[in-house]
């Protein structure tokens, strides 16, 4: 009877612990990471994009709510600049600044969603779901690198990615990978290395002086009225 008695207490222990415990879903996660977002005021990180056969690395500078801007090494000398109202391409290849203006009714797309506001879009427009459960797994086969894994999936065929994985560091809630599959099948990954938030970047560093040679093609993308 005692044996027993010590048993009955010990499962009863275990229930009310087990209701003590928040259940992490999904979407609780994401709201999570949503959260941890908005109390950054501006980040800096080093940045590879890889996009079919092509390969790019720089670093991104971010300031709330919607300034961006990435200095590419490859390819060098490439920039691309959004300050909230324009967004601006540099290709030094072609000595060509592309700029576009871009309205609020434009979804942000890429890097620009690893901020506040590009997850309250992502949170609006995707689906949530762990891709195994919120245990954090291997970033890559054999890495010892250890995140939590979402699936994001479309909500309306009008979103620019099928499906959107986010890889996310379980200590620090930051995004460490994101890998998109577009409605074309391709595939577009942006990974963030030796992130560093809260660093006092100012709003001069989104201002883009383009060199005076190259030649200037406005909405290179749409018409801001479209």
């Amino acid at each position: 009877m005692q044996k027993r008695g010590v048993s009955l207490l010990f499962l009863l222990v275990l229930k009310f612990s087990a209701f003590g415990q928040e259940i992490i879903t999904a979407e609780r996660y994401m709201e999570m990471v949503s959260d941890r977002y908005a109390a950054i005021r501006d980040y800096e990180a080093n940045i590879a994009i890889r996009s079919g056969n092509s390969d790019m690395t720089g670093t991104v500078s971010h300031l709330s709510p919607s300034f961006m801007r990435i200095d590419f090494m490859r390819p060098a000398e490439q920039v691309i600049v959004y300050n909230g109202e324009v967004l601006t391409v540099y290709l030094p290849e072609y000595r060509a600044v592309l700029n576009q203006s871009i309205n609020q009714s434009r979804r942000a797309t890429g890097p620009s969603l690893a901020s506040a506001q590009g997850l309250t879009l992502l949170r609006r427009n995707y689906v949530p779901s762990f891709v195994t459960d919120p245990t954090p797994v291997p970033l890559d086969n054999n890495s010892r690198e250890r995140v939590v894994k979402l699936r994001l999936t479309r909500r309306s065929v009008s979103e620019g990615f099928r499906e959107i994985i986010l890889s996310i560091d379980n200590d620090t809630k930051l995004i460490r990978r994101m890998e998109g599959r577009t409605i074309a099948e391709g595939e577009v990954n942006f990974d963030f290395t030796n992130i560093r938030v809260n660093v006092g970047i100012p709003e001069q560093r989104f201002i883009y002086d383009s060199p005076a040679s190259a030649n200037m093609y406005n909405n290179f993308l749409f018409r801001d009225s479209d």
